[in-house]
C-alpha cells in the first residue's frame, strides 16, 4: 500500500512539471499496466481495481497538492538539478520497458511507432515553450464547461505515457491559472477559510470532473491498442520515453551552469533513476 502511494506521488508531481508526463512516470514506475487495466474494469472487478486505483489516486492528489509549492521552489532555487532529477525517474524506468520488446525482431512498423511518438512529444515541447494568454476562471457556465473540456483533454495526455498532462495545460493557457488555484485552496484549507474553499471548487469541481472523465475515456481505448498491437505501443512507449527529457530541456530553465551545478545534477541524476528503479520492482 504505502509503495503504490509513493509511485502516485512520483505520478502527482510529475503531472505537474511541464515536459514532463505522469503515464511515463507510471511506466517508470511498473504500474501502467495494472493502472489501466483498474480504470477499464473497476465495475467489474471492484474491489481489484480499487485496490490498485484507491492509493495511487492518494498518492497523486499528495503529489499534486502537498508537494506543488515544494516543487515551485525547487524549480526557482535548484533547475539544473530538478530537472536532471526528473530526468532520472524517467529514464530510470526505460530498461524495464526495453524489456518487452527485447530478443524480438525490430520491424518498420516499430521504427516508425517509435519515430513518430519521439517527434509528438518533441514538437508539443517546441510549441509550449512560452505559455499563452492566462485563462479567464471567473465562475460562469461558458467557463464551467470549458474547465470540464480541459481537465478531459489534461487527464487524456496525462494516462498516454510522454505526453505532458501540464505541458498540455501550458499550450491552452491554464497552467499558471490551475497551479495558482490549487495553491490557493491549499491556504483557504489551511485557514479554514469556507467562503475561499467554495470560491476555488467553482474551478477545481469542474476541472475534477473532466479530469476523472478523461482517464477512463482514453484508458479503454488504450487497453484495446496493447491487447492487439503489444509490441508496436511498447516501441511507441520508448519513442515517447526518450523523447521525454528532450522536452524537459526545451520547456524548462535550467538557470546558470557551473561546476557545482553539474556534479549535484549528475548526483540528482542517478538518484532518479535508482529511485524508479527501486520503485518499478515487482
Amino acid at each position: 500500500m504505502i509503495k503504490m502511494i509513493l509511485k502516485g506521488v512520483m505520478m502527482g508531481v510529475a503531472n505537474i512539471i511541464p515536459g514532463v508526463s505522469g503515464g511515463t512516470m507510471a511506466v517508470s514506475m511498473g504500474i501502467y499496466d495494472k493502472m489501466i487495466h483498474a480504470a477499464t474494469h473497476l465495475f467489474s472487478e471492484f474491489k481489484k481495481s480499487m485496490k490498485i486505483l484507491i492509493p495511487i489516486v492518494i498518492g497523486m492528489g499528495i503529489g499534486i497538492v502537498a508537494l506543488a509549492r515544494m516543487i515551485e521552489f525547487m524549480f526557482a532555487r535548484v533547475p539544473f538539478q530538478t530537472n536532471l532529477l526528473f530526468i532520472g525517474l524517467i529514464v530510470g524506468g526505460l530498461p524495464a520497458i526495453t524489456g518487452k520488446v527485447k530478443g524480438k525482431t525490430i520491424r518498420l512498423s516499430h521504427i516508425l511507432a517509435f519515430l513518430i511518438f519521439f517527434a509528438l512529444v518533441a514538437g508539443f515541447a517546441m510549441l509550449g515553450e512560452q505559455e499563452g494568454t492566462a485563462a479567464d476562471l471567473s465562475f460562469s457556465m461558458v467557463n464551467v464547461i470549458k474547465l470540464f473540456g480541459v481537465g478531459v483533454v489534461a487527464s487524456a495526455t496525462m494516462v498516454i505515457p510522454g505526453v505532458s498532462g501540464s505541458m498540455m495545460l501550458m499550450l491552452m493557457g491554464y497552467y499558471n491559472p490551475i497551479l495558482s488555484e490549487i495553491n490557493s485552496f491549499i491556504d483557504h484549507l489551511v485557514r479554514f477559510d469556507v467562503p475561499g474553499l467554495l470560491e476555488g471548487c467553482k474551478v477545481l469541481v469542474p476541472f475534477g470532473i473532466g479530469v476523472a472523465a478523461g482517464i477512463f475515456a482514453i484508458a479503454k481505448a488504450v487497453e484495446i491498442i496493447f491487447e492487439r498491437f503489444p509490441e508496436i505501443a511498447y516501441w511507441a512507449i520508448i519513442g515517447l520515453i526518450v523523447a521525454s527529457p528532450v522536452a524537459i530541456f526545451l520547456m524548462n530553465s535550467f538557470g546558470t551552469i557551473t561546476i557545482l551545478n553539474v556534479v549535484t545534477g549528475i548526483a540528482a541524476l542517478a538518484l532518479g533513476a535508482f529511485i524508479s528503479l527501486k520503485l518499478g520492482e515487482e
